[in-house]
């Protein structure tokens, strides 16, 4: 799964994608589902105008997808991955997959290494920091959603997950799907169904990644600062 994520450095986010964040996000070092963040889409076309190709936006939206069928809000705090092998399927995500499929802006992304109780410090697991060699920013493949209830509109946004790579296999058995620059435009193009894109939901190469032990200050979604992405010598 993805559970945790990075924005630490927002010019390359924004160069990547050519849209501008708002003015008061903030460099991001340890975001957790709940949160709003940037999510990058097609932008609808006017009112009986065809889609402009390649056209996009840049919204915030809440981590933690919400069904339009949904009677509680709540249900998003579960959904916040969905796996990539059956989101086609799922009447949670089925109909995002067809129309409503996002990229989601980030520059890292953590995943934690189960330990034996002998060699763990502070808990059982270690934390990993996965980012780009290079420090790139990168994008994951993710579905967003509108839920209603009266008057209350939520945007809300899951992050798709696949098999892992060889260099996050090495910690856990899931990774996010993220897609490669050129793809972006098929991926986001709501023109093209499920079936049309199913090829980006792949693992990454390994080998335009890297991988860091960090401190424990990220376990505890309350952090956010630079120190939650430190590198430090592994436990084991």
């Amino acid at each position: 799964m993805c559970g945790r994520y990075t924005i630490r450095t927002l010019q390359p986010v924004v160069d990547m994608f050519g849209l501008a964040l708002p003015e008061d996000f903030p460099p991001r070092y340890n975001i957790a589902p709940t949160a709003d963040v940037p999510v990058v889409r097609a932008a609808a076309p006017a009112e009986g105008k065809e889609p402009t190709p390649g056209a996009r936006r840049l919204d915030l939206l809440q981590w933690g997808l919400v069904p339009s069928w949904a009677d509680d809000p709540s249900v998003g705090n579960r959904m916040i991955n969905a796996r990539a092998e059956t989101a086609a399927e799922r009447p949670a995500f089925r109909k995002a997959m067809q129309q409503r499929r996002c990229l989601i802006p980030a520059d890292g992304f953590y995943e934690w290494k189960k330990l034996e109780p002998a060699k763990a410090r502070g808990g059982h697991k270690q934390p990993y920091l996965f980012r780009m060699k290079g420090d790139k920013p990168f994008a994951f493949a993710g579905l967003w959603e509108t839920w209603w209830k009266g008057g209350e509109k939520l945007e809300s946004f899951t992050i798709l997950t696949t098999s892992p790579n060889e260099l996050v296999a090495t910690v856990h058995d899931r990774m996010p799907v993220i897609v490669a620059p050129r793809d972006y435009d098929r991926w986001l193009d709501p023109r093209r169904n499920a079936t049309d894109v199913q090829d980006l939901l792949r693992p990454y190469p390994a080998a335009e990644m890297v991988a860091s032990p960090v401190g424990t200050r990220v376990n505890s979604p309350t952090n956010d600062d630079p120190s939650c992405a430190e590198a430090e010598k592994a436990w084991e």
